[in-house]
């Protein structure tokens, strides 16, 4: 093919597709791996708008997860939003999390909360508040005190193991870190696996962000919460 074949070939293709109906676009982009869907909003401004649209996304949260249209909404603190928010979310829980149902839908929205919460707030909520959210959602939706402190733990571990690696996270994780000892009755208490995972993350990802007096602070906290501590986390 010349040149010219190329372009007369890609004008037919593009002419093809803008003259299909939305319904049937929304068909095609559904199909196509989630992977690509940002690229693929990208090509057109009309495509952007259909990807920013709540039929896009009813579409894809049928196909993809069919009993979600037979769930009701819960009660408690952590809306459930539309169809593209319970689509992430499914996603989150599908894959983050390996689960598949109702209540796994609750643990992909708590995740997508905290998470935001962490990464998107220019001053997060102490961590007791948040995870006093996180616990209220799951107690609301039926759970029991073990089990909502033991999901809670896990939305916890996972979006700090996800979290990206910049100054933001650093400054939240070090701010975790640093959090005066409040006692909570059991289950708004974060388990101490949460808060090594916080330690463990900034003596290591994040050790070369610090400088010598926030070094010490945080290692005087690790070790007056943990006994004995990792000898990597030692020396500045």
């Amino acid at each position: 093919m010349t040149s010219n074949d190329d372009n007369d070939f890609l004008t037919s293709v593009d002419n093809s597709f803008g003259k299909l109906p939305d319904h049937l676009l929304i068909e095609i982009f559904i199909r196509v791996p989630v992977s690509e869907w940002a690229q693929i909003s990208c090509v057109k401004k009309h495509w952007a708008s259909l990807f920013r649209g709540e039929c896009l996304w009813q579409a894809a949260l049928t196909r993809a997860f069919p009993l979600a249209g037979q769930a009701k909404r819960w009660p408690g603190p952590i809306p459930r939003g539309l169809s593209r928010r319970r689509y992430v979310a499914l996603h989150v829980a599908t894959h983050i999390f390996s689960l598949d149902g109702e209540v796994d839908e609750i643990v992909g929205h708590t995740y997508l909360f905290l998470k935001e919460q962490l990464e998107l707030s220019t001053m997060p909520p102490p961590s007791g508040v948040l995870h006093g959210t996180i616990i209220d959602q799951f107690i609301a939706c039926g759970k029991s005190r073990d089990m909502a402190h033991e999901l809670a733990s896990q939305i916890w571990l996972a979006v700090l193991d996800n979290l990206e690696e910049n100054e933001q996270t650093f400054c939240v994780l070090k701010r975790l870190a640093l959090e005066g000892d409040v006692f909570l009755p059991y289950p708004y208490s974060r388990s101490n696996k949460v808060q090594w995972r916080v330690y463990e993350k900034l003596f290591t990802d994040f050790r070369d962000c610090f400088n010598h007096v926030d070094y010490y602070d945080v290692l005087a906290c690790a070790k007056n919460k943990f006994q004995p501590i990792p000898s990597t986390w030692l020396g500045y």
